[in-house]
Formats: C-alpha cells, structure tokens, sequence
C-alpha cells in the first residue's frame, strides 16, 4: 500500500461517468453515477450516436449525379468553368459559395482556400490531387457554413504545407495545419488521402471534425488529426506520426465541447506526446488502435528502493520524468471520463496507458498494454464490467481513488503495487505513518491474476470481495505485502489466493462471511512450489502453484468452512492442467505435509505448528499484519518451546507464527538486515519519534542520513510531475 497519510477528501465522489457534453437538443446530460451502473457495451454506442450527430452530407455520395464544378490543376495554373464562383489569384484559388467541386491534377505551390458568402455546404471532390503550398495551408476553410471533403474512389491525393509559413500580419498564428478549416468539417469517401504537415498540424478544424470513412497516412510535426469542438470517427482506416499527439480536442474554455467519440475505423499510431488526448471525454465503441506513445515503454521500469525492500517511485531507465518536463506520453488520455464499450487495443507507452483525469469505464475490448507507468490510473474512478486486459508491462497495473471489478479478465504484471486504490494524481509513494484515506477496492466478479513487485492488492481504505476469482503472486521483499488495506478487507463469495512474502503479512477481515486461512512459512519457498488443501475426507479445496518465491499465502474459497479439519501439503506434482497457477482437481501427488488443523474462526492464521494468533502490528487498520509496529507493541513473544523471544536477539529469525515479524516495535525480518544490532535500535527509535509528532519528517530523514541510510519519507505522490488542466 501507499504508506502515505492522505488528505480526506471533502468532495464526494461526482461523475463517476461525466457524461459526453449536451445532447444535440440543448439538454443538460444525464446523472453520470446513474449511467455508469446502467451502461453496456451497446450502450456505449448508443450514447455516442445520441451525442453526434451525423447527416446525410456526412456520407459518400455519387457526387457525379451532383452537378459538380470541375477544377483541373496544371503546375501553377487551373482550369475551371467562366461562370464559376472560383477566383485564382497569386497561387491562391478561392471557392466563394457553396456547391460540389471536383480537384484534380497537381498544384506546384498554391492553396484551394474556401470563404463561401452564403450559408450552404461546400463539398470538395478530391479526385486524384497533389496540392502542395510551401509557405502556408494545402487547403484552407477560411469561411464556410460547412464543408465536406471527399476522396473519391480509387484515388490517391496528397497535400503538403512548408516548415515556415507567411502570414499577412505577422501577430497571426493560424492557419496552422496543412487542412486546415475554421469551420465544421467533414471527411468521407472510400479514397486515399496523404497528408505531410510539416509546420505543425496534419489536420486541424476549430469546430467540429468528423470523418466517415477513407485510407489516410499522415505525418505531422506536431498533432495529427485535432478537433477543437469535437473529434468524431465513424469509419476510415489511419496511419499516423506525429511529433505531438496523434488525435486530439482542444477546446478546454467551454464544457460541453472538446470530446472525442471513436465508433469503429483501424488507427496505427506514433506518437511523441498522446496517442489519443481529448480535453473532455473519450467515447469508444469498437476499432482496433495500435498505440505507441513516448517511444513506447522501457525495457526495464526501474523503483527507487526505500532501504527497506520497498520500492516507493517510478524512474524509466531510458527516461527519468521531472518536474521539468511537461510532456506527456500517454496512451488514451482524457480530462473527463474514458468510456470503452468495445475495440482491440495494442498500447505501448513511456507514461500511463489508459489515463482519466475523472473516470474510467471498460466494458469490452481486448487490450494489450506495456507501458513505463500505470495502465489503467483514472483520478477519481476505474470500473472493469468485461473485456480482457493484458498487462505485460506496468509500473502499476490499476490506480485510482476507488476501483471496482464487476467482470472480465484482467492479467497484470506490476514492478510496483498491482492493484492500488489511492487518493491523489498518481498517488504512489511511501511514507511510515498509515494512510487515513477512504478509498475502495471491490472486486465482485471477473478474472484477475495479479503479478506484483510491490504491493499485489493496495487500498488506502478498505477492500470488498463479493465473487470472482483473484490470484495474486506477490511481493518477494519483506516491505510490501501482497494483501495491503489500512481500513477492513471482508469477503462474501468468490475465490482469492494471495502468495507473497512474510514481512508486511496481512490476511482478510474477521468479519468476513467467507472463512479463509493465512499460512506463514518459517523460510521462503521455492517458485512453483505447489500448495495443496484438502479437507479431512480428502477432497481436494485446491491445488495452487504460485509462480514466484513466497512465504506466505492466504486462501479463501467457498469451500473453506469454518470448525473443519484440514491438511495442507508442500510440494509434489499434479497432472491436471492449471490456469495462472490453479490446477484443475484430480491427481495430485508427492507432496509433504506441513500441518494438519481446524479452522475455528472465520479467519484462521496457521503455520507448521498449527493455529496460531494473527500477527498485529503495522500499518494496516482492519486485518492483523506484520510491520512497523506501534512503539510498545509486542513487548516480547513466546514460541512453541515456551521460550521468550526478546527484542534485538540479532539472530533475525522469523517469529512461532512463521509471520518473519520481530517483537518490540514490529521491525520485519531482514527490513534492516545488514545493519548491526545498535543501528537497528536506533533507526527505530528515529521512525517511532517522526510517528509521534516529536521530530518532524525532514528531520528523521536528515538523523538517518547520519546513520548511512538514505531513505526518502514522501508524504504522496510519485516523483513524476501530476497532470495538471494546462496539460491536457
């Protein structure tokens, strides 16, 4: 868990779903927590197309039934009718009203600039065009009620703008983009379109940009393809390299606008910043998106190390993140809510993969996600309905205020905590006094196989399990847990294996409904080391090979009940094929057996003696652990022998329990252990003042500086700059 002591928020949680701007008839949008539980896949789509609206100009039509203007170009000059409504004049060749006018042919260094007078639709024909402008825009909607641009059927057409520009008066800055258009505008046809934009923007409208269909490969030196009001997609295949964002709203001053709404189309996107950045919200219903971001994810995420074993920030080996640098190199990023209903995601970023400055929602698709932070983080909240998610690569796989799993599959590999439900932007980091904050984890059905460095399930307040089945491969370092909660973890109904170390042990609640056990080992197990419960006839409860070192693991399954006899074997083989560890019941064999026992609370501690008590101590609020314990805790222990352990024997040795807690303050095996016995003593009696207010936090941290240990005590937050509004 975050060890930080969070600020209480006093704002409840609003717009778990902030609803997609006004509808098209002014109404204000509906309660977004009441959407949010009543939402599906389908109706992810069906809010999008209550939200854009599309006409029949939007679509491709038979523009040759239309009465078209032809245009031909010719190097520097153009070819058109005497009576049309088309000036040409120093490379420049403006359309002045609407109507339908084919292009073709190729313009040297010139520009089709359209200022229509009246208030119809302009529709640009692109019929085989290469249109090149060195000292400005390709094609430039100066004024336009609407324009359309098709690409006709089996053409190629490209346009290109110069590295500089001209304007008439020099406090100008626009247009900026090689299409460029003040206006709405729409794109369709079934053509190709290539567009190099080599002074900023590729594409860019100031209204709304809607695109129904067409091939596109586009280059850009800074963004893409950018709506400013809105970026809506209903069909069309795009190839894009943009030194900025790839697709991007921009209208941030007024907040109904600035969303993007993807409902389908092929997007293979490099990007230097944001794959997809929309200043409002991020509506998607199905497409397949290959995202690279920031040059995508490094080949390690290396974790600054507290000396305690406890990783507590995030450093890119290829790139450290500071204050300094204000670039962001995320995945799909959205100021408002991010909505999935659907699609299939391949995501490599430096930064965040799926990233909400409000809310996250899945509730289909296939996502495949490497990144150099987190891959999915919202600020507020995250809901998983569906889908399968694959994390190969994470700092931390999930991170927001309160997070809740209702179904799909979920496979996350984290090098810091797996699962973490944490208060603030980012809200990573370590600290030695216990977090107040009131943030949930509820898992309530789905799949979730967790393989964290850090903490494998994380909540700076309480965890709720009502089904499901989890499986977690925890820590392998005594400072992090993989269980770690600081309010109550109950559970009612599903199935959760959480193997880890010893050191920051935490097992479910007393008042779960469920019953569960917590087995502690007198020394780390091998990966791969099968577990094996079966109940005094025999039956098997399950068979569980976790697949990195631990020594520790809590079980809790519906089988498990409590005043009943069971026998938990190490080692051996089974025959049966396994999922993420878990082996199908029938053949087992070889292994030994540890301890035999009867389960007699709702959870049961044991360890090879037995039942034993439950560890206390530590961080955690509502479950027993292991941990920095409260000065005058666990004053002394007796072990099986009758003995009493005292505190500094210097031997290291794990408590009777088999928890690896040392009494007399709670200090887990090895959190220290290449610091003399005097040492020791001393750090603790340092960590125990800062928790009592008598030294300030800088202060412990300069004593034990003097003492050769460098150990930052962060009050929040990971040392990566927070998003901020201006960065969006």
């Amino acid at each position: 868990m975050n060890k930080s002591a969070y600020v209480k928020t006093a704002a409840a949680l609003l717009s778990l779903n902030v609803l997609f701007a006004c509808s098209n008839d002014g109404k204000e949008p509906e309660n977004s927590a009441t959407a949010a539980t009543s939402a599906s896949a389908e109706e992810v789509l069906a809010l999008i197309n209550e939200q854009v609206s599309y006409t029949d100009e939007d679509y491709y039509s038979d523009w040759k039934k239309e009465n078209a203007t032809s245009i031909v170009l010719n190097g520097s000059a153009a070819e058109f009718p005497s009576d049309a409504t088309v000036l040409l004049e120093d490379n420049i060749l403006t359309i002045k009203a609407g109507g339908v006018y084919e292009i073709s042919g190729t313009w040297d260094n010139g520009q089709i600039k359209i200022d229509a007078e009246d208030k119809n639709t302009v529709k640009l024909v692109l019929n085989g065009v290469e249109i090149n402008n060195t000292t400005g825009s390709a094609i430039y909607v100066a004024n336009a009620e609407k324009t359309v641009i098709s690409l006709a059927e089996d053409t190629v057409n490209t346009i290109s703008d110069g590295e500089n520009y001209i304007f008439a008066d020099e406090n100008e800055d626009e247009p900026n983009a090689a299409l460029f258009s003040k206006d709405n505008l729409t794109i369709n046809g079934p053509g190709k379109l290539i567009v190099n934009g080599q002074y900023n923007n590729a594409i860019t409208s100031k209204d709304e940009l809607k695109i129904t269909g067409g091939e596109y490969q586009i280059t850009a030196a800074d963004d893409g393809i950018m709506g400013r009001d809105l970026l809506a997609v209903k069909e069309g295949s795009f190839t894009i390299d943009a030194g900025g964002d790839g697709l991007k709203s921009s209208n941030d001053k007024d907040a109904d606008k600035g969303s993007i709404a993807l409902e389908n189309g092929t997007f293979n996107i490099i990007a230097d910043s944001d794959g997809v950045q929309s200043v409002s919200s991020l509506l998607i219903a199905g497409g397949t998106y290959t995202v690279t971001a920031g040059g995508g994810s490094p080949d390690t995420i290396a974790v600054k190390d507290t000396g305690m074993g406890r990783p507590f920030s995030s450093t890119n080996e290829t790139e450290a993140v500071t204050e300094e640098d204000t670039t962001s190199t995320k995945g799909l990023k959205a100021s408002a809510q991010i909505m999935i209903g659907g699609g299939d995601f391949t995501i490599d970023t430096l930064d965040d993969a799926l990233h909400s400055n409000d809310s996250l929602s899945i509730y289909d698709g296939q996502f495949s996600i490497a990144t150099g932070d987190d891959a999915l983080h919202a600020d507020a909240a995250i809901e998983v309905n569906g889908g399968n998610i694959n994390i190969t690569k994470s700092y931390e796989g999930i991170e927001a205020n309160d997070i809740t799993i209702n179904d799909g599959d979920i496979q996350l590999v984290a090098s810091d905590d797996g699962v973490n439900a944490a208060g603030g932007n980012d809200g990573s980091a370590m600290d030695f006094q216990a977090s107040s904050g009131e943030h949930k984890l509820q898992i309530n059905g789905g799949a979730l196989y967790v393989d964290a460095s850090g903490d494998g399930l994380d909540a700076n307040g309480s965890i709720e399990m009502t089904g499901g089945t989890v499986f977690v491969n925890g820590p392998v370092n005594n400072g992090n847990g993989s269980l770690d909660y600081d309010g109550s973890f109950t559970i009612s109904g599903g199935t959760i294996i959480a193997a880890g170390s010893s050191g920051m042990t935490q097992a479910a609640s007393a008042q779960s409904e469920q019953a569960g056990i917590m087995m502690t080992y007198p020394e780390q197990q091998e990966a791969g080391t099968i577990i094996h419960l079966e109940d005094a006839e025999g039956n098997t409860i399950l068979t569980f090979a976790p697949a990195k070192e631990y020594q520790s693991v809590f079980i809790s399954t519906a089988d498990l009940k409590k005043d009943t006899a069971y026998t938990l074997y190490s080692g051996g083989s089974s025959a049966e094929d396994n999922t993420n560890g878990l082996y199908a019941e029938g053949s087992y064999e070889g292994g030994t057996k540890l301890v035999e026992f009867t389960t007699s609370d709702t959870i049961t501690w044991i360890n090879e003696s037995g039942v034993t008590e439950a560890n206390s101590g530590g961080f955690g609020g509502g479950g027993a652990r292991g941990g920095l314990g409260a000065p005058g805790e666990q004053t002394a222990e007796t072990d099986t022998s009758g003995e009493q352990v005292v505190p500094g024997d210097g031997e290291g040795a794990p408590n009777p329990d088999g928890s690896g807690i040392r009494p007399g303050g709670g200090m887990p095996n090895d959190l220290f252990g290449d610091l003399d016995e005097e040492t020791q003593q001393k750090v603790q009696e340092i960590m125990e003042q800062e928790q009592g207010g008598t030294i300030t936090r800088e202060e412990a941290q300069s004593q034990l500086a003097e003492l050769g240990i460098d150990m930052p005590m962060r009050s929040g937050g990971r040392e990566t700059q927070s998003e901020t509004s201006e960065e969006i």
